[in-house]
């Protein structure tokens, strides 16, 4: 037998070989891409820093309403709804009927039923017109929607329920008279809604405001300047004032004027600020001093409870316990108070039917909130106010 092969059983062999070869080479190339890819997925100018966001956190970053209305979620509520709503965690800030205070802009009013038909505010273009509100302004229903449900209550964004949102927005609706009392806002009538906005015809891309050139006038600015380097004019600052003996001849103007945006009569009862200085408020009533302090509590359980409700009807939004925000703090209230025998009576009865003046301009609306709740305030604050 020859030890020789034949050659068509080299070729064979051969081929098997080659083949054997083949596959795992491609086996060895499909490894180092299978690491590459890994490495291309993890590669970051930080390593070991962060990591990718998954799909339910992009969700609940990606809340934005286009004018479209897409990315509204699903969801409805009623004007009376919105109301209840407004009351415990708006009015505070904005008033009861949304004509806000001095730190506030007012957002009703200045609308008519005309505006509702054309879509255009005529106070808009009337310079005697004193203010201008948001409903005035706003043209989209999704801008107001999608502000709401990001941003408010200030003191604690994103704390509204979606069906919340919706009521608030159908209340601030109806004060703007753009739907009736007995409206329910939902995501299937939105669109229809939007067509009733008093300024929905009223955006305009035609000005400088807007960069590139398909949008409005090009992008060119509505004035050119040049920038004064020298001898520059001096700002004129143009004011108004009255006479000493005159300055109080009709009683304070403060106390005469509509709390309605930072448009407020100056506090007459004092002297003229001086030039530069801010413009006088209305004086606070003087603080009492007590001859005998009230006891402050010591804190546990009762202080505990009464932190609870301070934060649960949204007290927080004006008031501090041991410091000024926009109303005074807890413990200046209780200190003031403190010689008043019917001390708990007396703050149930401002938490309920509200207050103004005693601690300057802002007033502070009735709260709607349960009467034991109130008392349980009050007892709290006449205890001296304790964390």
């Amino acid at each position: 037998m020859s030890s020789s092969l034949d050659p068509r059983s080299a070729k064979i062999r051969a081929f098997g070989m080659n083949r054997l070869h083949i596959s795992r080479v491609a086996a060895t190339l499909a490894l180092v891409n299978a690491a590459l890819g890994v490495a291309a997925q993890t590669a970051s100018p930080f390593p070991g820093v962060g990591r990718a966001a998954t799909p339910k956190e992009i969700a609940a970053w990606d809340i934005d309403v286009r004018p479209d209305f897409k990315g509204l979620p699903k969801g409805s509520g009623t004007v009376a709804q919105g109301m209840d709503i407004w009351e415990a965690k708006c009015a505070s800030c904005h008033g009861v009927f949304g004509e806000s205070n001095e730190v506030f802009s007012p957002l009703i009013g200045g609308t008519t039923k005309d505006d509702i038909k054309t879509g255009r505010v005529k106070r808009l273009t009337d310079e005697s017109f004193p203010g201008r509100t948001t409903m005035m302004k706003v043209p989209t229903l999704s801008t107001l929607w999608d502000y709401i449900n990001r941003a408010m209550p200030w003191n604690a964004p994103k704390s509204l329920k979606t069906d919340e949102v919706y009521a608030v927005t159908a209340y601030m609706l109806n004060m703007a008279e753009v739907v009736p009392e007995n409206f329910t806002l939902s995501d299937r009538n939105m669109a229809e809604v939007q067509k009733l906005m008093p300024n929905r015809n009223g955006m305009t891309t035609d000005h400088g405001m807007w960069p590139g050139k398909g949008l409005g006038n090009g992008g060119k600015p509505d004035v050119k300047a040049t920038a004064c380097m020298k001898n520059c004019a001096t700002e004129a600052k143009v004011a108004s004032f009255l006479p000493d003996h005159a300055r109080n001849a009709h009683g304070n103007l403060a106390e005469q004027n509509r709390m309605v945006g930072a448009q407020l009569g100056a506090d007459t009862t004092r002297p003229a600020a001086p030039a530069g200085a801010a413009p006088t408020t209305r004086p606070a009533a003087p603080e009492a001093k007590p001859a005998t302090a009230a006891k402050t509590a010591g804190g546990g359980a009762e202080s505990a409870a009464a932190l609870a409700l301070f934060s649960k009807h949204n007290c927080t939004a004006c008031h501090a316990v041991d410091r000024k925000v926009l109303g005074p703090s807890m413990q200046e209230v209780a200190k003031k108070y403190a010689s008043r025998a019917d001390r708990v009576e007396y703050l149930s009865g401002k938490i309920l039917g509200g207050a103004a003046g005693a601690w300057g301009a802002i007033p502070m609306p009735a709260q709607n909130i349960p009467k034991a709740d109130a008392q349980a305030l009050a007892q709290w604050v006449a205890s001296g106010a304790a964390k």
